[in-house]
């Protein structure tokens, strides 16, 4: 699948942003209301930041992005609109929390708020994730680990970001280090996990039922059907190489998953050394999440591709 660099940066800004609700939401619901309000709201606020943005720019790739308010009528049967749904709603307890945290003793229901923050970032990640998940027409994303994945990569960069903020405010939790750390050791296990069950992964589909002839065997093209690319291939056609694909894992797992791991650890034993490595893991692990949503869709092969005598299944089929 061609890439969309717009739902590449949503699903990155949009995902940091509501992990790190979910840490902040938590927090607040475990802990009760903060003594300095400021790195709170500094978190709230950039988490709306960061989802606001993902949400706007996921629109970008629309060839009408105006008529993008008509997906929410469709809650019933499209993940795409439950997405939605769940992202508008979650505004909701976002905005009650910040008001709370501006002014504590004021308004009852600070654990009330959290704990629906919390919700429904899960919520609209798990729905973001299930929007790939369940299309059976692009094996690798059909597929239970997808929207896990989502999830923990959001509960990882969203650790990262409320850690660093609240270094910068001069405060620090080992707890925090140590659950940026286990969620990054999770996203790591089910990635590689995942591309090791994609590379031998059977096709669900035979050129046969492409072409509408389920019962045949030992069909091949002759001549293709174009004489030149059209939309289809360009779009559910884009291959990346083996070779590629194999060295871009490698940048994933260093940037996404070594790299900050070791910022962590370094952040851990050398304390003064917070300020220079939690920003250092979190720059590191943004890039990592780049490159990971890149090949996530490059090495996606649409089942279309089969009537153009593509070959699915397994990484043999992929471009050398």
């Amino acid at each position: 699948m061609h890439p969309a660099y717009s739902v590449i940066f949503f699903t990155t800004a949009s995902g940091a942003g509501y992990g790190l609700w979910i840490w902040l939401g938590l927090r607040t619901l475990l802990d009760g209301l903060p003594d300095r309000a400021a790195p709170s709201v500094t978190a709230l606020v950039l988490g709306g930041v960061l989802v606001t943005l993902g949400l706007l720019s996921s629109t970008f790739h629309l060839g009408h992005p105006e008529r993008a308010w008509r997906a929410f009528s469709q809650w019933r049967s499209s993940w795409l609109s439950r997405e939605g749904v769940a992202a508008v709603a979650t505004y909701l307890p976002a905005g009650a929390l910040f008001l709370v945290f501006l002014l504590p003793g004021s308004l009852p229901g600070a654990g009330l708020f959290a704990a629906l923050l919390v919700s429904g970032a899960l919520v609209t990640l798990w729905c973001t994730g299930m929007i790939y998940a369940s299309l059976r027409t692009v094996p690798e994303w059909n597929h239970g680990l997808v929207p896990t994945i989502y999830i923990a990569l959001a509960a990882a960069t969203g650790a990262l970001l409320l850690a660093t903020i609240d270094v910068a405010f001069g405060q620090r939790s080992e707890i925090l280090l140590l659950v940026a750390a286990a969620a990054l050791l999770a996203g790591a296990l089910m990635k590689w996990t995942y591309w090791q069950r994609i590379d031998v992964a059977p096709a669900p589909y035979t050129l046969e039922q492409a072409i509408g002839i389920p019962g045949a065997s030992g069909i091949r093209p002759l001549d293709p059907p174009h004489t030149q690319p059209n939309f289809v291939m360009r779009e559910m056609g884009y291959a990346v190489g083996r070779r590629h694909a194999g060295r871009l894992r490698r940048w994933t797992m260093a940037l996404l998953f070594a790299l900050p791991l070791v910022a962590l650890v370094i952040a851990a034993l050398v304390p003064v050394l917070s300020l220079i490595a939690l920003p250092l893991a979190l720059l590191s692990a943004g890039a990592g999440v780049l490159v990971e949503r890149w090949l996530f869709f490059a090495e996606a092969r649409h089942v279309s591709m089969l009537y153009y005598g593509a070959a699915l299944g397994g990484r043999e089929a992929a471009a050398p």
